[in-house]
């Protein structure tokens, strides 16, 4: 239950700083499409660059470990990554 409650909270940051940096917004979206705006590649950047050394860290620490990782499926992730990118074209985004 503590995991669910931690990530509902942090969930609930990311998509408020998400729409305080103005990414919810339809303009910084196509920008970032038309090779305009960086944004959202700015802002997801800096994100990972944050993330991957506090993960880390707590890993480390032993505040919890990574284990049974699934395997990733390459054709899946292909498949459902056009469809999106299909349906994103054909709504006009």
């Amino acid at each position: 239950m503590q995991g669910l409650f931690s990530a509902l909270v942090f969930g609930f940051c990311f998509g408020f700083l998400l729409n305080k940096a103005r990414l919810t917004k339809y303009d910084t979206i196509v920008n970032q499409f038309r090779l305009k705006d960086f944004t959202v590649l700015k802002y997801m950047l800096t994100t990972l660059i944050v993330a991957m050394p506090i993960v880390y860290l707590m890993q480390g620490i032993g505040f919890y470990t990574i284990s049974n990782v699934p395997n990733t499926y390459v054709v899946g992730n292909f498949l459902g990554g056009s469809i999106f990118g299909v349906g994103m074209a054909v709504g006009g985004f």
